[in-house]
């Protein structure tokens, strides 16, 4: 079995998952329980807490937890809305946001708020000069993601960054579940940022969990009311296996950041180099300025989820560009954005690796590759 599809979700950490088993027979508390049981799995949440912040250097305060990506996309969008809703009624998304943002955007839309889309360059990267004419008196939000889930663009953040020194009202949020661990932090981890999502499946974690970065000063509505939970922020009883599990996975996955984007980049690379030596084969991935682990291609007149499907039985797992899209059928909303024929955009899959790959399954996959590739011209 070939797994490349680690953009839609990494296997857990064999150390991760010890700890989270770990974590739940021996932690029984509830962590705001009064009682020695709830101050020892209190002890353990901060403690999680801390190593996460740790890892962004940033400070403990500032670090929140939520059930996910999506969770926490939702939440900032929402809680900006909803904070900020008598300062000024403007949100500004990109064209190639993951649905959490653009579904979520939608929805404020459809409650009065007006939404403003910012386009992409043919490559697959955020126009920051148009994006910046977008801004108005009454911009509440700008989100943009780090890097793209569905062909790999590291997005110019620090760009946009620049850009909204001049608008320090402005929330700006970035969505870096898919550039944490994979891409250096200084490349979309900037000190203008003011909210941040992650979520733990993407770097080995358990499912289920994930955490905001909320920068200490900005204000943001809670999205989840009730106990109190997370500072009166995130009411819920927090999963505290969980959390401290992936504050684990965190921590593993920042030990393997160096050695790790380089062996990517090597799969990367020669994968890049055996696609685009076939005539019907269209790569939009490239290896200067995108995230080394992910590839996005066509290949002409056939639709993606048939060459999912085809690689799967060979046992190659992939997936058409998004998993949140694949059993949709939907064809990638990035290369739409990008003004890809829809030709194109519904023949588009993705292959997404991780460390753990190697380069005898990456020549595995090329064989099976071609052998497709002949039987589908053959048909064509």
């Amino acid at each position: 079995m070939i797994y490349f599809d680690n953009s839609a979700t990494t296997p857990i950490f064999p150390q991760a998952l010890d700890t989270y088993l770990k974590t739940s027979q021996r932690i029984i508390g509830n962590p705001s329980s009064l009682h020695d049981l709830g101050n020892q799995a209190n002890r353990l949440l901060q403690q999680a807490r801390k190593q996460i912040a740790d890892q962004l250097n940033v400070s403990p305060k500032e670090i929140f937890f939520t059930s996910g990506g999506t969770e926490g996309d939702n939440w900032v969008l929402k809680g900006t809305a909803i904070e900020k809703r008598d300062f000024g009624n403007h949100l500004i998304i990109s064209s190639i946001e993951h649905p959490a943002v653009s579904e979520t955007a939608a929805q404020l839309k459809e409650l009065g708020f007006e939404l403003s889309i910012a386009p992409v360059t043919p490559e697959g990267f955020v126009d920051v000069a148009a994006l910046e004419k977008l801004i108005r008196k009454e911009t509440i939000l700008v989100s943009v993601m780090a890097v793209n889930n569905e062909i790999g663009s590291i997005q110019p953040i620090q760009e946009i960054s620049t850009v909204l020194e001049n608008y320090p009202k402005i929330h700006f949020h970035v969505d870096a579940v898919q550039a944490i661990t994979k891409v250096e932090q200084n490349q979309w981890f900037t000190p203008r940022i003011d909210f941040a999502t992650f979520s733990a499946h993407k770097f080995h974690g358990p499912r289920g969990v994930g955490f905001i970065y909320w920068r200490e000063g900005r204000k943001l509505a809670p999205l989840m009311n009730g106990g109190g939970q997370e500072s009166n922020h995130r009411s819920g009883t927090e999963n505290v296996p969980a959390i401290v599990a992936m504050a684990r996975a965190l921590r593993l996955a920042f030990e393997k950041k160096v050695e790790k984007p380089e062996h990517v980049a090597r799969l990367k690379g020669y994968l890049l180099e055996a696609l685009h030596s076939y005539e019907k084969v269209t790569v939009f991935s490239k290896e200067i300025d995108f995230a080394p682990h992910i590839i996005c291609f066509s290949l002409k007149d056939i639709r993606g989820e048939v060459l999912v499907h085809a690689l799967e039985e060979k046992q190659i797992y992939t997936s058409t560009t998004s998993a949140c899209s694949s059993k949709k059928h939907l064809a990638s909303s990035t290369l739409h954005a990008m003004n890809v024929p829809s030709s194109l955009a519904t023949s588009a899959i993705r292959i997404s690796l991780d460390e753990s790959n190697t380069m005898a399954e990456v020549e595995q996959f090329l064989i099976v590759f071609n052998q497709l590739y002949q039987k589908f011209s053959k048909i064509n």
